[in-house]
């Protein structure tokens, strides 16, 4: 290798065909790492790293597979090891939600959505965390949710799930303190995306008819967070102020208004 050559940094984004992780790519692209696109769908994926390459240069890898299955984490770091790429940066952006009454809603799509976003999320982080700390280096983002600050219902097993992302991640974070390892949990706020579509939750008061943010500009936010080894980043103040004041009020009249902003209009 010219020892003028940079080194390829390869990061790992979970959840990269559409949305906040497809914007994750497109953000650690423009910044010269060589992103490694993991979701569902082949043709999907091979789209966004298409379009990487010819927004900037980038050969992307892609990796199909679905990481709401059984043994999924473990068969994707196999994988990525298989073609020899060092992964210092992690992205666990995969996930998706359930909408509606818990006593209505599908068993299936709920042991999927746990499977997804909570074991593949903790599988993949295990995995990363031990080789990174070997190595003294590297960073991992876990994306929660502003959901994550207060039960929800209509969405009861999606909130739960990002309150255990966040509590995971902040805990390990402290852990990994003077390793040279970062963790980051991040918390955004409704985004422009796939998502509402893929919950059935259109109707919604939380997406309804109102101003979301893009996935880029949202993406950005966690991205900048990551990069600076920050424990956790809520993006916008009125999430912020959102996520903080379930601790001053009565739970009743936080679950009361929940109710209220994720029910159908």
């Amino acid at each position: 290798m010219n020892g003028n050559a940079k080194a390829t940094r390869y990061a790992l984004v979970t959840g990269a065909s559409s949305g906040i992780g497809r914007a994750f790519a497109a953000l650690f692209a423009a910044d010269g790492w060589t992103p490694i696109l993991v979701a569902r769908s082949e043709e999907r994926l091979r789209a966004v790293a298409d379009a990487l390459r010819g927004d900037h240069g980038s050969e992307a890898q892609v990796v199909a597979l679905d990481l709401g299955t059984p043994g999924a984490a473990q068969r994707l770091f196999d994988e990525v090891e298989s073609r020899g790429l060092e992964v210092e940066a992690l992205v666990n952006n995969a996930g998706f939600a359930t909408f509606g009454k818990f006593a209505e809603t599908s068993l299936e799509d709920e042991t999927e959505e746990i499977n997804l976003n909570i074991l593949a999320l903790t599988q993949l982080s295990k995995l990363y965390v031990q080789r990174m700390i070997a190595r003294g280096s590297g960073r991992i983002c876990n994306v929660a949710s502003t959901a994550a600050f207060q039960p929800g219902p209509m969405m009861a097993v999606y909130c739960a799930t990002k309150a255990y992302v966040l509590s995971f991640t902040e805990a390990i974070s402290n852990e990994v303190e003077g390793t040279g390892v970062t963790v980051t949990c991040f918390c955004p706020g409704a985004t422009e995306s796939n998502f509402q579509v893929r919950a059935n939750m259109q109707e919604s008061a939380l997406v309804k008819n109102r101003k979301i943010p893009d996935a880029l500009s949202v993406a950005a936010a966690g991205y900048t967070a990551m990069m600076a080894g920050k424990r956790l980043e809520i993006p916008g103040l009125a999430n912020r102020i959102g996520s903080a004041l379930p601790r001053f009020v009565p739970r009743a009249v936080v679950l009361n208004v929940a109710r209220k902003v994720l029910d159908r209009t």
